[in-house]
């Protein structure tokens, strides 16, 4: 039987990112993909003009829908915007036993805020205890752990604290950061902290990197693989991804989520301890 997957999270009517990057990249991942809309956003590659949440009510009725009829192997959250949502969403995968990839979802590409303000503590506090991995970049592992990020030491004084809300692995990407390598450091509960790198390329075309990341993850774990391989595989995907541009769009463009199957998975990451 296929492996199935759920992605909790906004739409995204440029395709980019939010749901349909995760639709995406579960298909190029070889996993058969289930969502949960939690809001309607009008954007395209330039911005995000107009959003809109849907009731909590019928979040939950997605999911319940989901959860009667598919065998969901690994669950992904993205974009919940506000405290309510992500109270309900938590109350529900609670009671699965399955990987939860959180992607703390805050803010645009373009800028534009994509979590309201009180919902940070909601997410603290009710979504990421019952995390098996959370992705922020480090903007948003800034807001979360409330240390500003500035070399190794801060890096890892704020993971610890993310940590200490209950996450099991937090993923501190490294988009935001400079140098020729796009370096991500990966702490876990019960594992020394490692780093995985690829070049970094020189490209606007970035939009839903984030969202393609954490989906590559939840797709590789809903397959069975243990965290570690599931983070290095899903490296490969959003660096093919990057890498092979579309060239869509007069903003940040989309990445390439058929990239990662046409290369065979075929990428050179390097692990630093």
């Amino acid at each position: 039987m296929i492996a199935c997957a759920c992605t909790i999270a906004g739409s995204d009517s440029g395709g980019g990112a939010g749901i349909q990057a995760d639709l995406k990249t579960f298909q190029g991942a070889g996993v058969y993909g289930t969502s949960v809309i939690t809001a309607v956003t009008a954007q395209n590659t330039v911005g995000v003009y107009q959003i809109e949440a849907l009731t909590p009510t019928i979040i939950s009725a997605q999911l319940n829908a989901i959860q009667a009829d598919f065998p969901i192997q690994a669950y992904k959250t993205g974009m919940l915007f506000d405290a309510t949502i992500i109270k309900q969403v938590a109350k529900q995968l609670d009671t699965q036993n399955m990987p939860i990839v959180v992607d703390p979802v805050m803010i645009a590409k373009g800028g534009a805020s994509l979590l309201q303000l009180e919902a940070i503590e909601a997410l603290k506090t009710n979504l990421l205890p019952i995390a098996t991995i959370c992705t922020p970049n480090l903007p948003e592992a800034e807001i979360i752990s409330g240390i500003e990020i500035t070399d190794d030491q801060s890096l890892q004084q704020a993971a610890k604290k993310i940590l200490e809300l209950g996450v099991q692995t937090v993923i501190m990407k490294g988009g935001h950061a400079t140098g020729t390598q796009a370096s991500d450091t990966v702490f876990s509960v019960n594992e020394s902290p490692y780093r995985l790198s690829t070049p970094r390329y020189e490209t606007k075309h970035t939009h839903g990197t984030g969202c393609t990341f954490s989906a590559a993850i939840t797709a590789h774990l809903a397959q069975g693989m243990s965290v570690k391989p599931a983070i290095i595989e899903a490296k490969k995907f959003i660096d093919r991804a990057i890498f092979d541009s579309l060239n869509l769009g007069h903003g940040h463009g989309p990445t390439n989520h058929f990239a990662y199957k046409k290369s065979g998975g075929v990428v050179d990451v390097q692990l630093l301890s």
